[in-house]
């Protein structure tokens, strides 16, 4: 039987996969797990119940499988606070901000209308180890929670959920952004209530696209995911630079005055740099996955900053950043963490604080970006393939190692087996794209002969 939580959550189709029964058990079980901590057990001790907050991006499913959340948690007398549809990073700061036992969050992230999510935090807004998961897994179909009478929770609406993470995102401000024109993409998502205030708070000048959610329409040709729409618009308004958030807000991609992109990876430069000069990066290092372009890597080289690489997955660079203290990581996706302020990737603070810097320096977007060299990528998957075997055929191992020969330090190769089908994914990159697709494809083709099924 497939593992029911993946790389963020139980995900899938929204009462196919995804049901009110499955919603309202992994609630429960969550309970279970969730409240056995000292912090529970010492409200126990003073009469009260855990607490817990609930959240959801604005998808139609998400107001039936929240409210099977919540029924499940206080059936398991576990007081619940809605805050409502607030971006998920916005869900993690308040479950810290108020000392939660833990929290749920209902997304899909950037994924179409029809799907939805049940992400799960726990106390301190950070997200749960795989072992925890395996628990409230485990935990399913088992014997739950049954308190009766004055002893099951309460639901309640979190009526400051919004106004605390305000004040947060603009007390992180290193510099305000007066004069500065944001072309804001929201994705109809749920940044729209949120983004276009702070941005103008924060004394930018603010037009805004995909700020009309209507629960059917979240990343429709727009958001992170569509960047093309936010170029456009930039550069249609005349606007100084574009934010891109996706559906709950948790990623951040940027567009420049002349509509042309700036991915997670830049964005991690400029803010590394800016970090280092003003003494908040710390022990000098940068957090990336191993996607991440080689550019990255030899500009924070160039400046003398290391660069830690993990496995792809936030949950990854988060973890590694929490281990050793580190304060900046991310994803070339837009999934940016800034350790001094938040517990997971923020869309919003990212963007606040990609755009400070541009008032910082007075400099516009694309002349910081130039910090780094986009080296061209090129990603091939073989599918059909037996990938276990990757990591042991000679064959493969002789061929990689003539093209990382070849290439030189201008150029990288990686090779990932997948982890829910038979593929294997083959990046390379180069100083050329015509020399990264032609041993990018010469090495697809040793793939598919050595681990043909």
């Amino acid at each position: 039987m497939a593992r029911l939580f993946g790389t963020d959550g139980v995900r899938g189709l929204a009462n196919g996969e995804l049901t009110a029964d499955l919603a309202l058990g992994v609630a429960q079980a969550a309970a279970v797990v969730l409240t056995q901590g000292r912090s529970a057990e010492a409200r126990r001790a003073q009469g009260k119940r855990p607490v817990a907050v609930v959240a959801r991006d604005p998808r139609v499913s998400g107001e039936f499988l929240i409210s099977a959340v919540a029924a499940g948690l206080a059936s398991s007398g576990v007081d619940v606070l809605d805050a409502g549809v607030i971006p998920t990073p916005a869900a993690a700061f308040l479950i810290a901000d108020i000392g939660a036992d833990f929290g749920v969050m209902i997304s899909a992230s950037h994924n179409p209308a029809p799907d939805n999510g049940i992400k799960i935090f726990a106390r301190g807004g950070t997200k749960l180890p795989d072992v925890v998961e395996d628990r409230i897994e485990a935990a399913l179909g088992k014997p739950k929670l049954t308190p009766t009478g004055a002893d099951v929770g309460r639901i309640r609406r979190f009526a400051d959920a919004e106004d605390r993470y305000v004040l947060h995102l603009l007390a992180s401000l290193p510099h305000r952004l007066d004069g500065i024109h944001v072309l804001l993409d929201c994705a109809n998502g749920a940044a729209a209530g949120i983004s276009p205030e702070v941005f103008t708070d924060a004394g930018a000048r603010v037009t805004v696209i995909g700020d009309d959610p209507d629960g059917m329409n979240i990343n429709d040709g727009v958001g992170s995911t569509h960047i093309d729409k936010l170029a456009e618009a930039v550069v249609a308004h005349g606007a100084d630079v574009g934010i891109a958030h996706d559906g709950d807000a948790d990623r951040c991609l940027a567009v420049d005055a002349d509509g042309n992109s700036v991915d997670g990876d830049q964005i991690m430069a400029i803010l590394a740099l800016s970090m280092a000069e003003r003494g908040k990066l710390n022990q000098n290092t940068l957090v990336t996955t191993v996607m991440s372009n080689l550019g990255l890597r030899l500009a924070m080289a160039e400046n003398g900053i290391d660069v830690v690489q993990t496995n792809v997955g936030d949950r990854y660079v988060l973890e590694r950043m929490n281990e050793n203290g580190f304060s900046l990581g991310g994803e070339q996706s837009g999934h940016v963490i800034m350790s001094e302020f938040a517990t997971t990737g923020d869309g919003i603070l990212t963007g606040l604080h990609l755009v400070s810097e541009i008032a910082r320096k007075g400099k516009p977007l694309s002349e910081l970006a130039a910090c780094m060299t986009v080296y061209p990528q090129i990603l091939v998957n073989v599918r059909g393939v037996d990938h276990h075997r990757l990591k042991d055929d000679v064959v493969i191992a002789k061929a990689v190692s003539d093209a990382e020969v070849a290439l030189g330090e201008t150029g990288r190769v990686l090779l990932r087996p997948s982890g829910t089908e038979p593929m294997v994914r083959v990046m390379v990159e180069a100083a050329d794209q015509e020399t990264a697709d032609r041993h990018a494809h010469t090495l697809a083709d040793v793939v598919r002969v050595q681990l043909a099924l």
